[in-house]
This record gives C-alpha cells, structure tokens and sequence, in this order.
C-alpha cells in the first residue's frame, strides 16, 4: 500500500529479472515485487551513507561519558 502518494507507471522492466524476483522474494504479485526492492535498495543506500559518515565523525576515546552524566 502507498503510504503517501501512489501513481501509475508504465515501465519497462527486464523480464527475467522481475521472473527471477519474484522466485527468490516469494511475493505473490509484480508490484509487491517491485515495491520490496525499491524499499530494499532504499534501506541499502541509506545504511551505505551512514557508513560514510561514520568516517567523518572524529570519537575521543578518553571521553567519560558517564562522568558528564553525572555533573548534570
């Protein structure tokens, strides 16, 4: 089901990659197919760009975290 704003689309899908999707997914229709991979490779993107960021977030280790609890 949409959750926001669903909208008919013509698209030209390979068929033996949807065939084979809906195999392996074991989901009964097309556009279920479809739509669980788009929200998969949604999540995988996301969960790449987290780790991206990862990177840039300098951690001190000698930071006492429950100390700085404390003092509030």
């Amino acid at each position: 089901m949409c959750k926001t704003l669903c909208m008919a689309t013509n698209l030209n899908i390979d068929p033996e990659l949807l065939e084979e999707a809906l195999k392996i997914g074991g989901l009964r229709t097309k556009r279920e197919t479809v739509n669980q991979a788009l929200d998969e490779f949604i999540k995988r993107r996301k969960r790449q760009q987290l780790l991206l960021l990862e990177k840039k977030i300098e951690y001190h280790t000698d930071y006492d975290y429950k100390e700085a609890r404390r003092k509030r």
